[in-house]
C-alpha cells in the first residue's frame, strides 16, 4: 500500500494515543449500510482483513472511513416530477405552482431513493503519534474534512491542526522555478501550472514537458505564479505539491521497491509496506516543511 494523496495535519509530537484506545473510541461510529430512506452514511471499517478498526505497525496507526452514497441525479428527479406535474395539470385544469412543484420534487426523491444505486468509497488515514503527523489519503480537502469531522466526534478534544508553514507555497514554488533550482533533496519534474493573479485567471500548464527556464521566467515576469509543481524527493517519491500545501499523485519509485523485505503472508506484506511508507513519508514531509521555511508557530 502507498498513499496517492496527502492532506496533512499536525498533532503534538509524542501524542498519547494507542491503537487499543483509538479502536475503543471509533467503535461507536462503525460503518453501517444506508437504509432505503438515507442518501448517504459514513463509518469506520477495518483497514485490513483482520477485523480490527486500527492497524498498528511500529507505533504508526492506520484507520479507514467508508462512505456509501446513493446515486440520485437531480435531472432524474426533475424529469419524473415534471411528468407528474403534467398529469396533475391535466386533472386539475391549471399549472402546478412553484411551492407545489418543490413539494412534488421532494416526494419524487423519497420515492426514487430506495431504488437508487449505491457507491462505496474508503478513505485511509495515517496517524503518527510519535512525530505528530496525521495524513488523509484524499485528493480534495472536502473528502478530508469528512474524515476529520467524524474523527473529532469520536476523539474528543483531539489536538489536531492543519499544517502551516512560514512561507507561502505559491511564492516558494515560483521562486524555485524562477531560479531553476530545487531545494536540497528535491528535484523539479516536468509538470507544473502557472496561474495569473489578476482578473484574467490565465493559466499555463506543462504536462510531461520540459520546463524551459527562460520560457517559465517570461510567464512569471508577466505576473503568473506557480500553483502546482511536480517534484521528486531524494529519488524515492514523486509527487505534485499544490498551492494549498496538499500533496497529490504520490508514487513510490523503484529505489524504494528494491528495498522491500521478503514477506510470506498478506499480513506481513501489508505491515512491511505500511512501515516503509510511513517512514519515508515522515522524512519527506519534514524535508518539505524545512524547504518552505519551517512550521509557522501560533
Amino acid at each position: 500500500m502507498f498513499f496517492r494523496n496527502a492532506q496533512i495535519y499536525r498533532l503534538p509530537a509524542g501524542y498519547d494515543m494507542t491503537a487499543e484506545r483509538l479502536s475503543e473510541l471509533l467503535a461507536s461510529q462503525v460503518f453501517r449500510p444506508a437504509t432505503s430512506a438515507e442518501l448517504t452514511t459514513s463509518g469506520w471499517v477495518p483497514p485490513t482483513k483482520d477485523g480490527n478498526l486500527v492497524r498498528t505497525v511500529n507505533k504508526q496507526l492506520l484507520i479507514a472511513l467508508q462512505t456509501e452514497k446513493k446515486l440520485l441525479p437531480g435531472s432524474v428527479i426533475t424529469q419524473v416530477a415534471k411528468a407528474k406535474a403534467a398529469e396533475l395539470e391535466e386533472q386539475q385544469g391549471f399549472p402546478v405552482g412553484r411551492k407545489a412543484m418543490k413539494e412534488l420534487k421532494e416526494r419524487v426523491a423519497d420515492e426514487l431513493l430506495p431504488r437508487a444505486f449505491s457507491i462505496n468509497s474508503v478513505v485511509h488515514t495515517w496517524i503518527d503519534p510519535v512525530n505528530g503527523w496525521m495524513v488523509v489519503d484524499a485528493a480534495s480537502p472536502a473528502k478530508a474534512d469528512d474524515v476529520i469531522k467524524l474523527l473529532l466526534k469520536a476523539v474528543d478534544k483531539m489536538p489536531l491542526e492543519s499544517l502551516r508553514v512560514q512561507r507561502s507555497p505559491v511564492a516558494v514554488m515560483t521562486g524555485w522555478l524562477e531560479s531553476d533550482e530545487a531545494p536540497y533533496n528535491f528535484t523539479i519534474d516536468q509538470d507544473t501550472e502557472l496561474r495569473a493573479t489578476g482578473e484574467s485567471k490565465a493559466a499555463v500548464r506543462y504536462v510531461k514537458h520540459s520546463l524551459d527556464p527562460e520560457d517559465v521566467r517570461r510567464h512569471i515576469a508577466a505576473g503568473k505564479q506557480c500553483t502546482r509543481l511536480a517534484m521528486t524527493w531524494n529519488s524515492r517519491i514523486s509527487f505534485v505539491l499544490t498551492d494549498s500545501l496538499a500533496i497529490k499523485s504520490m508514487k513510490a519509485l523503484d529505489v524504494i521497491k528494491e528495498n522491500e523485505a521478503v514477506t510470506y503472508s498478506d499480513d506481513e506484506r501489508f505491515d512491511n509496506d505500511m512501515m516503509l511508507m510511513t517512514g519515508e513519508l515522515a522524512k519527506m514531509m519534514a524535508d518539505l516543511v524545512e524547504a518552505l521555511g519551517g512550521e509557522a508557530k501560533a
